[in-house]
């Protein structure tokens, strides 16, 4: 009740419209709980807040992210008031900035238009064959990449003996029964024994740190048991130790990548070269 007669009173006393107005405006937010939080003459709506906080967080999360975008809000606002102040006119002056962003924001997308509109996609195999043979000091190994079926499972499976030959056969058939078994037993299961990969990212997605996982390895397998009591099996079907060429089927898809991006520089070149040429012939550019 006595947060009601404040408010009024504050209003009552209130001389201008305009201030009047505003102060209504405050008074009735806060009275239904709009407002969370104020820096200086800015204020943080409820709604502003909530649509930060995704839905299905815990309530100690949800305070805590609250209170880090709070944080983070006043922190930009009462800085940028700061500034607002305390800098002259001229230093406020940001015009020359803005017109070379636009500028250059402007011919960046004028350039990926015209390239969009140029650029040949298809790389053919027979370039990127050629493009491999012709670079293949590009292509060698700082890591290993291995070919490996792995998984994760509760340590002491009954299951382990059989999963653990299953995954070690070239037999697809046996593969296909590991990947079954594993639907029912396993935490996790991946079957990557036609695809080369990198054997850091295996280590990750297998849950264990690449240096442990290298020095654990004894013949195709890792197995290693975390604190949790889970146990993490891998086998390497395939692996070719780090200073070796990478196999062109490993490397196809940044050869890809680097065709497209040579294509594209060439096509930057030529636009350069065009803009100048066009505008000699048209008269626009004139050396004196």
């Amino acid at each position: 009740m006595r947060k009601y007669v404040y408010i009024a009173a504050f209003l009552m006393a209130a001389t201008s419209c305009k201030v009047a107005s505003t102060l209504a405006e405050t008074a009735t937010e806060l009275l239904r709980g709009e407002v969370v939080a104020r820096a200086g003459s800015h204020v943080l709506h409820r709604e502003q807040l909530e649509s930060y906080i995704p839905t299905g967080v815990s309530r100690e999360d949800s305070i805590n992210l609250a209170h880090q975008y709070i944080n983070a809000w006043a922190e930009d606002l009462l800085l940028l008031d700061m500034a607002e102040e305390q800098l002259s006119e001229a230093e406020k002056d940001v015009s020359a900035e803005l017109e070379d962003y636009r500028r250059t924001l402007l011919k960046f997308r004028y350039e990926q238009r015209y390239i969009e509109q140029r650029l040949d996609t298809l790389v053919t195999d027979e370039e990127i064959v050629r493009y491999y043979n012709a670079n293949l000091g590009k292509f060698r190994l700082e890591r290993p990449i291995v070919k490996a079926r792995y998984l994760i499972l509760p340590a002491g499976s009954k299951k382990l003996s059989a999963l653990r030959t299953l995954i070690s056969s070239d037999d697809e058939k046996s593969a296909a029964e590991a990947a079954n078994l594993s639907t029912t037993i396993a935490i996790k299961y991946v079957d990557a024994a036609n695809t080369w990969q990198d054997a850091l990212l295996v280590a990750q997605d297998l849950g264990m740190d690449y240096g442990k996982m290298m020095t654990s390895l004894k013949g195709q397998f890792v197995e290693w048991t975390d604190e949790g009591n889970v146990l993490h099996l891998a086998c390497l079907v395939d692996m070719i130790p780090e200073g070796r060429t990478a196999p062109l089927e490993y490397c196809t898809p940044r050869i890809r990548d680097l065709i497209l991006s040579s294509r594209k520089h060439e096509l930057e070149t030529q636009l350069e070269q065009d803009v100048l040429q066009n505008a000699r012939q048209n008269k626009k550019l004139v050396i004196y």
